[in-house]
């Protein structure tokens, strides 16, 4: 009986090691699909430990410098901005993903907190987006569908033109696609808030 006991509890012992092997390879798994390209960036985003935003040593300064360079022409804003506007799923390639979207809307947000501009608008926004708890739960659709309300509710304080504020208003009236919807919205408020003429570097070119 004794040996028959400890034979089982043998078994045991090999069955439980196999799953814990099985849960750790699953585990690094998720991890690794996690990682994710932002500007050419590899990295885990908001949640990263490495990210450190406002610092000049965090991954998010390498993302915001590619990102400004790309971006440094008033034509290659204006193209996204109109690319994002008049997003067709059907038409327009994805040349950004929308992580990188949200990017250059923080950075745009934080040009505009340095600047004192928009009586901080989109600020708490992005002190939700720096947090990354708000908008970076599991449903990809019901984070965008919360980043998009937060974004319309503060969108007259940029004082857009009455056509823009009419496509705002008409969003999910006009589209149920959730990546039409957001990619709209989000140029709608960079075009608001002066992304196409103005830029993204700050006036003390540093990104803190």
């Amino acid at each position: 009986m004794i040996g028959l006991t400890t034979y089982s509890l043998r078994k045991l012992t090999f069955a439980l090691l196999a799953i814990c092997s099985q849960v750790m390879k699953s585990a690094a798994f998720s991890v690794g699909t996690n990682i994710q390209e932002i500007f050419g960036v590899s990295t885990k985003g908001w949640k990263d430990p490495d990210w450190k935003w406002g610092s000049d040593d965090g991954c998010a300064n390498q993302c915001a410098s590619a990102c400004r360079t790309k971006f440094s022409t008033h034509e290659a804003r204006e193209e996204l901005v109109t690319a994002l506007i008049e997003y067709d799923n059907q038409e327009v390639d994805e040349n950004l993903s929308f992580e990188e979207i949200k990017f250059i809307l923080a950075l745009a947000w934080h040009k505009a907190r340095k600047e004192a501009l928009y009586g901080e608008a989109y600020g708490q926004v992005l002190d939700e987006l720096v947090k990354a708890e708000r908008y970076e739960h599991d449903d990809d659709e019901a984070n965008s569908r919360l980043l998009v309300q937060d974004l319309q509710k503060r969108y007259m304080w940029l004082q857009p033109d009455v056509e823009d504020k009419i496509l705002m208003n008409m969003l999910w009236y006009d589209t149920d696609d959730v990546e039409r919807g957001r990619r709209r919205c989000a140029g709608l408020v960079l075009r608001a808030i002066g992304f196409i003429e103005d830029g993204l570097i700050v006036e003390d070119e540093c990104f803190q």
